[in-house]
């Protein structure tokens, strides 16, 4: 059997200062993007609009730092059409959305309890698999470019399920424990450990990135899972990647730790804006179906186009309980004063809404 090439530490690490000044500096701009994020997305009248539209944009980022590459309108379409259709890049994305709101549905139904139960739940989900922690050996991590070996994490199933067990308690632990360190410090760490555990045969990384989102939300710094780091760590992949080894060969902490406090404050901000334009984008548009088409409107048409930036008659349907006719009737006469635009893709007629595709893929 392979030998580790790094000690999982007890958490937190012994002797090491995880609060430098350096830390201490980037706190200051995560929590306060944090907070403006978790109070604008209050400012969004249906919270469950806000968590389709960006947690499909952080599948989409963490699927690419996989290798997963897919576009802002194939997801759109996808939504709608049987699953045997779509590509399976689209397929894993939208698996990871759906993987991400239910470890947020399950973490809710636990009292904010974030378990190693549910994220066995999420890998068998994502991978659509009855696998739980490795138990075959020879599991190593290489460098993509060269093949070389960078880092080979605990081989046994045992080790592997111990290391889970202590990381789950300190995700857990009490409150008067949690407060020696601030959360963001403590969220830095349990990424690390996680992603170096490495508990699973495949989606450590997706199921790391989810980890982070929902240890946000367990620990009020977020109402939603709706911060999608996967953007930055996608466009910082190498600087990434090396900060994560350099705490395993060096104990490099703290510059670790400055990392992800960067990429949560930077996220955080052009979360904020996009929300905003969501809130602004909505109200114009209702004001306008409610000015040229008074008998149509409805908060849950609004709704719709809104949860979803390319409609169908079906979905129409669906969401408001209208007939085929009617769905098709108001689908149309929102096309004609200019709020839906149609777009036929192969056998399928889509109702686009453009200018929300337009705010959603500003950022990419």
């Amino acid at each position: 059997m392979l030998s580790p090439t790094y000690a999982i530490p007890a958490l937190p690490p012994a002797g090491v200062d995880l609060e430098t000044v350096e830390v201490l500096r980037a706190l200051a701009p995560a929590h306060r993007h944090l907070a403006e994020l978790k109070g604008s997305a209050r400012s969004i009248p249906n919270q469950g609009i806000l968590v389709d539209t960006l947690t499909l944009q952080e599948a989409k980022a963490s699927a690419e730092v996989e290798s997963y590459f897919t576009t802002q309108d194939e997801l759109f379409q996808a939504e709608l059409i049987p699953a045997e259709s779509i590509s399976p890049a689209a397929r894993e994305v939208l698996r990871y959305r759906e993987a991400l709101k239910r470890g947020f549905g399950r973490m809710q139904d636990q009292q904010d309890l974030l378990t190693s139960s549910t994220l066995i739940d999420l890998f068998q989900y994502m991978k659509n698999s009855a696998e739980s922690f490795r138990h075959a050996p020879g599991t190593v991590l290489k460098n993509d470019r060269t093949g070389k070996v960078v880092f080979v994490p605990p081989q046994d199933n045992a080790q592997i399920t111990r290391h889970m067990g202590d990381l789950e308690q300190f995700i857990n632990a009490p409150d008067e424990r949690r407060l020696a360190l601030d959360p963001l410090v403590r969220m830095a760490i349990i990424h690390h450990q996680f992603e170096s555990i490495h508990p699973f045969s495949d989606g450590n990384g997706r199921i790391g990135r989810i980890l982070c989102v929902l240890y946000l939300v367990k620990e009020g710094l977020l109402d939603l899972p709706v911060l999608y780091l996967s953007r930055y760590i996608n466009r910082n992949k190498p600087e990434y990647y090396r900060l994560l080894q350099a705490v395993r060969d060096e104990g490099a902490w703290s510059p670790w730790i400055v990392f992800m406090l960067q990429a949560i404050a930077v996220t955080a901000e052009s979360t904020v804006r996009l929300v905003h334009g969501m809130r602004d984008l909505m109200a114009s548009t209702k004001q306008h179906m409610r000015d040229e088409l008074p008998s149509v409107y409805s908060q849950d048409l609004l709704n719709n186009l809104f949860r979803h930036p390319y409609t169908r008659i079906e979905a129409v349907v669906n969401d408001i309980g209208v007939s085929r006719q009617t769905a098709s009737k108001y689908l149309k006469q929102l096309q004609e004063i200019g709020i839906l635009t149609a777009q036929t893709r192969g056998k399928n007629t889509y109702f686009v809404n453009e200018p929300l595709v337009q705010l959603i893929s500003e950022g990419e």
